[in-house]
């Protein structure tokens, strides 16, 4: 087993809504919350001391705290102010990696030395990110990244070979950090009976392995306070490093966006040509004037495009826009270079939205499916953030007698719930299966028998005739190949006949004229002005 590196976590509390909150000025004791599709996604504190929690609706956090600052989600907001803090960091100690906006890590070996210990660099680092960058921030020490980033949390110096022991209490939910992905694997863990780290690490590994794969082994890993990742890493060869120049020189955040998209692409093509996906990306700038800029990311996940187009542009934005003008670079940037610093296998990329199972199966595995289901909601998250929250909707099936009714759309993010019971005894209710295709709006329907009379269902659901023909708009006639029902629509205990305004369904089985056949719902609304539609097509 490889031991992993003692690192120190410096973590500033609630990030996104501190940033948020001082960019627009607010005093520090005014309650402030960040949201992403209508809702909560951190808050501050104060916030908290009213009521308000990660993943309410807006509604309800305002409810809860009528004075609470409003914000919208901004990841290059909080990379550009979170400059000041890395920069702090930076000062005292070689190595810096900013993990996500509001986490930095650095090697605690060597900075440790010149300050008498963890626990002077510690102090040192407080007192610093304090002054420099005017915002409170918790540290902690343990073995390896994901144990140190708990102990930050907690403001915890872990001894050496003490991690496995610190971690052993705390819940399992502390497996699930943002960008993880795994909230399908921590709810199937608590279902299994394991509440704590401890009791994941003392199942063996061939038995996670064989139970939850690669992920599951890797999340075992942690648990048991051993290296963050695999021991598939590897340092990647030079030739993969991409660099580019710029004339006239970059010192623009929209400049810089644009050209973030076409460097983000071609990187990763470079990368993936060598069957590799970068982990740690490191950003280094050349201004005008020779000032050296440099920057690493460390990713919880393999960098797509996108994601390292992202983390060029949040750079930039926290190089040009820092809050500390001495800080800025003098000039614009005239040479970047982006620098793989650590890479995996490119296998770790190939998920798709919903991605097929092992060796080609038509179901994916439970371990893939919650992978793919996690990406997939942050993508629909991602959606309406920039389209609203009522852009993206999931099917709930319901109770109700038409399909229509059956089938309710619900927001994505609001709770699932049932309006009714879909297993119930509902009357008039038609047989399955279910037409494939239902309109949103009916489609007016003409249905005549066979001497040209139009067919309409008496009001006790009679026919007047049997059906022979049927057009739709007015289009060319159709042969009726078979027919079944009528089936009364709101039907009620003890009715006898239909009432005015009851709707009644018949199924019908068309000819299309070229040796085909086609399935469709009917249905007969009795109004002042009876009228066929045609409601749904199976398949």
């Amino acid at each position: 087993m490889n031991s992993p590196v003692r690192m120190l976590v410096l973590w500033c509390p609630d990030w996104p809504a501190v940033a948020a909150a001082a960019l627009a000025g607010e005093p520090v004791g005014r309650p402030a919350a960040v949201f992403s599709a209508n809702r909560v996604v951190a808050c501050t504190a104060v916030a908290r001391g009213y009521g308000v929690r990660r993943g309410m609706r807006r509604r309800e956090a305002q409810s809860c705290c009528p004075e609470l600052a409003v914000f919208g989600e901004d990841d290059g907001r909080d990379a550009r102010l979170f400059e000041s803090v890395a920069q702090a960091v930076e000062g005292l100690a070689v190595g810096v990696e900013v993990v996500r906006p509001g986490i930095v890590a650095v090697p605690v070996d060597g900075a440790a030395g010149y300050f008498g210990g963890e626990h002077g660099l510690l102090e040192r680092l407080v007192d610093e990110v304090s002054v420099a960058a005017g915002v409170e921030c918790q540290v902690g020490v343990a073995d390896g990244l994901f144990a140190a980033t708990l102990a930050a949390r907690r403001s915890t110096l872990v001894g050496p070979g003490g991690t496995a022991e610190f971690l052993a209490p705390l819940p399992i939910r502390e497996l699930d950090q943002p960008e993880a992905g795994r909230t399908e694997l921590v709810t199937l863990l608590r279902q299994l009976g394991l509440r704590t780290l401890g009791a994941f690490a003392t199942l063996g590994e061939s038995d996670v392995s064989a139970r939850f794969g690669m992920e599951g082994v890797l999340a075992h890993r942690l648990a048991r306070g051993r290296s963050e990742r695999p021991p598939l890493r590897r340092r990647p060869p030079p030739e993969l490093s991409l660099a580019k120049t710029f004339d006239p020189p970059i010192d623009r955040v929209d400049a810089a966006a644009f050209v973030a998209k076409g460097l983000g692409e071609s990187f990763h093509a470079g990368l993936a040509a060598h069957g590799l996906a970068c982990t740690r990306l490191g950003i280094y700038a050349t201004t005008e004037t020779g000032e050296q800029l440099g920057r690493v990311w460390r990713c919880a996940e393999p960098l797509t495009p996108s994601g390292v187009a992202d983390r060029v542009r949040w750079q930039f934005e926290g190089w040009l826009k820092v809050r500390d003008t001495s800080a800025r670079p003098r000039s614009g940037v005239v040479r970047l270079r982006l620098e793989p610093e650590e890479t995996v296998e490119g296998r770790s990329l190939q998920l798709g939205l919903w991605q097929a199972g092992a060796a080609g199966a038509l179901r994916p595995s439970t371990e893939d499916e919650g992978l793919a289901g996690e990406r997939a909601g942050r993508a629909l998250v991602r959606v309406q953030g920039l389209l609203g929250p009522e852009s993206v909707f999931t099917a709930v099936l319901d109770g109700g007698r038409g399909p229509a009714e059956r089938v309710r759309l619900v927001p994505w993010g609001d709770r699932r719930e049932k309006s009714a019971r879909a297993d119930a005894n509902w009357a008039g209710r038609l047989p399955s299966p279910s037409p494939a295709t239902v309109f949103a709006r009916p489609v007016p329907a003409q249905v005549l028998d066979e001497n040209g009379r139009v067919v309409e269902i008496t009001a006790r659901r009679r026919v007047t005739g049997t059906p022979f023909l049927v057009s739709f708009e007015g289009g060319e006639p159709r042969e009726v190949l078979a027919w079944a029902g009528p089936w009364l629509v709101g039907v009620r205990a003890g009715a006898g006949h239909a009432r005015s305004g009851t709707r009644i369904r018949v199924q019908v089985l068309l000819a299309d004229g070229q040796g085909a056949e086609e399935a469709v719902l009917l249905r007969f609304a009795h109004h002042e002005n009876p009228m066929w539609t045609l409601e749904g097509k199976y398949d």
